[in-house]
């Protein structure tokens, strides 16, 4: 199953969404797919969709997925990257409206850097994503959580 998230910006998303739908329609992509489609105003023909799911339903839906393609939300992609998952992230463009600035373009940019995801900078370029991504090896996510910790116990303690 492959799961299309935009996350919960107030910025529609539909050249994400409406790309992923042509190609289910066109036959290129044969898995399901679930869309989570946010305050997005294209409707998919081509899989199930909710505008928002809670963290449950989220859960449910990622566990069962191969493949998540995302918008290039940090949150988004880490939480794909921890569950094992394939990903390929789309970053939102200001000139569409999708966002106030471009910093998804930066932010994919070290995440690909990293070997954790499979960028995607142009929707036309999905279908070979989808293509290559099946077959890419990515590196494991590393959280500095517990380094950031140690760190500020070793403050706290004085060493």
């Amino acid at each position: 199953m492959i799961f299309v998230t935009v996350g919960s910006q107030k910025f529609q998303f539909n050249r994400l969404i409406q790309k992923v739908d042509d190609l289910a329609a066109s036959g290129e992509i044969t898995d399901k797919v679930f869309f989570q489609i946010g305050v997005s105003d294209y409707m998919p023909k081509h899989g199930e969709y909710s505008r928002f799911l809670d963290r449950d339903e989220f859960s449910e839906i990622s566990g069962k997925c191969d493949i998540v393609i995302t918008h290039g939300g940090t949150g988004a992609i880490i939480g794909a990257v921890k569950w094992g998952k394939k990903v390929i992230a789309v970053p939102r463009l200001a000139r569409y409206k999708e966002h106030v600035d471009d910093h998804q373009l930066q932010l994919l940019h070290q995440f690909d850097e990293m070997g954790l995801i499979l960028p995607c900078y142009d929707v036309d370029g999905l279908a070979e994503a989808l293509r290559q991504v099946r077959g890419m090896t990515f590196n494991a996510y590393e959280s500095n959580t517990d380094t950031i910790v140690r760190s500020i116990e070793r403050f706290i303690d004085g060493e």
